[in-house]
């Protein structure tokens, strides 16, 4: 069962939704007994760090996560969420994340030509960096949707998808059994719910 992390920001029930359609068992909580018994876990994510950091220590979801991260349990960060899965964020201020992944998450305004749109919203094709489970099912060139104006700097190797807007934004992070999604695949489609199925298999 994928319990779905409910501390007041996020896509929660379209992503239920998706998972659902795939057969896949799921649960959108804040029960820590609940997650305590997941097999796998999605952070999901919209809005500003800052808020979302401080929302996830109100609500302790923050100590149930890195618990289960600790132990092996697969989880995955979608936007907000992957970016709250990196060291720290520059966005409105410096803030903590929890520190899974090494990196950092910067303003892409400042890393794109003027006149270039901020917040990136769009369809983009995916390259593949490295190997990941959570890319068994889709074909390098698959395009899958953004909605961000903040990235991931800094987490060599643990990007394993990434697509170009003017920089190569990493799309897929991975490292160990901790994923992240800078797209959203509950709104990318088939190939969005091909990735989403493939998390529920690892």
């Amino acid at each position: 069962m994928i319990a779905i992390i409910d501390y007041g920001v996020g896509n929660l029930y379209s992503l239920s939704h998706s998972l659902t359609s795939l057969g896949i068992e799921n649960v959108v909580t804040r029960d820590e007994a609940v997650i305590d018994r997941a097999d796998k876990l999605i952070l999901p994510g919209v809005g500003a760090f800052g808020d979302a950091r401080r929302k996830l220590a109100d609500t302790g979801m923050d100590r149930a996560l890195l618990k289960k991260a600790r132990e092996g349990t697969p989880l995955l960060g979608i936007c907000l969420g992957m970016q709250l899965l990196f060291e720290k964020s520059y966005e409105y201020g410096e803030h903590p994340g929890l520190s899974l992944i090494q990196g950092e998450i910067c303003p892409l305004e400042k890393d794109i030509p003027k006149g270039m749109k901020v917040p990136h919203i769009g369809w983009n094709p995916l390259v593949f960096t490295g190997e990941s489970p959570l890319l068994k099912y889709i074909r390098p060139g698959d395009s899958v949707y953004y909605v961000h104006s903040f990235y991931a700097k800094g987490a060599g190797k643990a990007v394993k998808a990434a697509s170009e807007y003017h920089v190569m934004v990493p799309g897929l992070v991975q490292k160990d059994r901790v994923y992240g999604t800078q797209f959203h695949p509950e709104k990318s489609g088939p190939v969005g719910l091909q990735i989403l199925r493939a998390f529920g298999e690892v």
